[in-house]
């Protein structure tokens, strides 16, 4: 899971780089798609945050993050609303063996964000700061048992993707 943001931006390109697994719903569900329209009609799903409000949100145990909506409102202090498809990880991943919160990525601050030891994205939590007209995110990241992502690729708005090990594998982190 990688996420980039350039202080201050708040344009698409700041909208998210998510998902190891996308990673596994697009390389082994299909690479043809948008998986949140194959998997889950959003139309009338309502969003986890209102502007300018915290949130925090968790897919059930055993789901992944499949997909992000979001919306950018300027007179709503730049801000965006969010809502988030989860989806089962396909039977050959098993069941996670940890899920931990990654650390706190500040407000205003450039960062890059990936799951450690290879997490898959399973909820993220956020707060807004008026101050800055911009959000701190943390990310919930779960792995199972010691696969690994490969064949990467990005995607727009800089989302990364990744295929998932049918074997075991002995790196910490693509």
């Amino acid at each position: 899971m990688f996420f980039a943001r350039s202080p201050g931006s708040m344009d698409l390109t700041r909208l998210w780089v998510l998902l190891a697994l996308v990673t596994v719903a697009w390389g082994q569900y299909g690479d043809y798609g948008y998986p949140y329209q194959q998997y889950h009609d959003y139309s009338d799903d309502g969003w986890v945050n209102l502007n300018r409000q915290g949130f925090s949100y968790q897919c059930p145990h055993g789901q992944v993050v499949v997909a992000v909506r979001s919306i950018f409102n300027k007179k709503e202090g730049s801000d965006r609303q969010w809502n988030y498809a989860c989806m089962p990880t396909p039977q050959n991943l098993g069941e996670p063996t940890e899920c931990w919160w990654e650390e706190i990525n500040r407000a205003g601050m450039e960062w890059y964000q990936t799951c450690s030891n290879n997490g898959l994205v399973a909820g993220f939590q956020s707060r807004y700061f008026e101050s800055v007209l911009d959000r701190e995110w943390q990310f919930y990241c779960c792995r199972y048992s010691k696969r690994c992502p490969y064949s990467c690729w990005d995607r727009q708005w800089k989302f990364i993707m990744c295929r998932m090990t049918d074997y075991d594998c002995e790196f910490a982190n693509v």
